[in-house]
């Protein structure tokens, strides 16, 4: 079954969100190159045709995760036979791609790589602030990040729909894809040794901002090339994930001009 709903009052077609959901109906949805964004499994879903989907998914690189059955109750109001598929409302880019391109162009490439940040407002307003300040692209992991759906691009004022974005299974190797482009990495971390001021950002960039909890995971932050901090005045340690990237791209922005 499909299930629509529209939530806003932008174009249906760009902005509504659309779940699948039954077990042949999802299977075909993959057959047919629909745009998924990930797809929830009920706990312990058992049987051949699950089995089969179960196989599908993974031959086909589809972002899953298992969930309790309340939760498919709440997103498909009809036998949903333990699974519902999010359809995404973008199509993604690959980083094997966008990064040489973007190397080819006229100016120094500016792209966000976020590490696991799984807030859908953090994301949208990150985003918006991407297209504002004229940087190229965000690059997410295939699991473990916000789902982009209809809040997400409601978030991000529409720039979602604007904005090129990349889903990587692995993350070090598009930080080595950066370094092999020519791209220097930045890693936004309190635990900096450099300033934020301190960067020289009229050169190539990739930029990695983590998640509020835990930070960029150690295996990236030991293969960036700058750790850069924001300074901290005040009681509380660290700023908002939004807010933080905004800052460093909007001084990436006062260097360019």
């Amino acid at each position: 079954m499909i299930q629509k709903r529209n939530t806003s009052s932008a174009p249906a077609d760009k902005q509504s969100t659309t779940t699948i959901y039954g077990l042949r109906p999802v299977q075909e949805a993959i057959d047919g190159g629909i745009r998924i964004d990930r797809i929830l499994l009920q706990n312990g879903l058992t049987g051949l045709l699950a089995s089969d989907l179960k196989a599908r998914i993974r031959e086909k690189g589809i972002p899953f995760q298992f969930v309790p059955v309340e939760k498919l109750n709440r997103l498909a109001k009809g036998n949903h036979q333990g699974v519902v598929a999010l359809i995404s409302p973008i199509e993604f880019s690959k980083a094997l791609d966008l990064i040489p391109a973007l190397m080819e162009g006229d100016k120094a490439p500016l792209v966000l790589l976020l590490d696991h940040i799984t807030d859908v407002r953090n994301f949208g307003a990150i985003v918006r602030t991407v297209e504002c300040a004229g940087a190229d692209a965000v690059i997410i992991p295939d699991h473990g990040s916000a789902q982009i759906g209809n809040d997400a691009v409601k978030t991000s004022s529409g720039a979602l729909l604007r904005v090129p974005v990349c889903r990587e299974g692995n993350l070090k190797t598009v930080v080595n894809l950066a370094h092999q482009c020519g791209m220097q990495v930045v890693a936004a971390t309190e635990k900096g040794a450099s300033d934020y001021l301190e960067v020289d950002f009229t050169k190539p960039t990739l930029l990695i901002m983590g998640a509020e909890e835990t930070g960029i995971s150690p295996e990236l932050l030991k293969m960036a090339d700058i750790r850069a901090k924001l300074p901290v005045m005040g009681q509380v340690q660290s700023l908002n994930v939004s807010v933080a990237a905004a800052v460093f791209m909007y001084e990436a922005l006062r260097q360019r001009r």
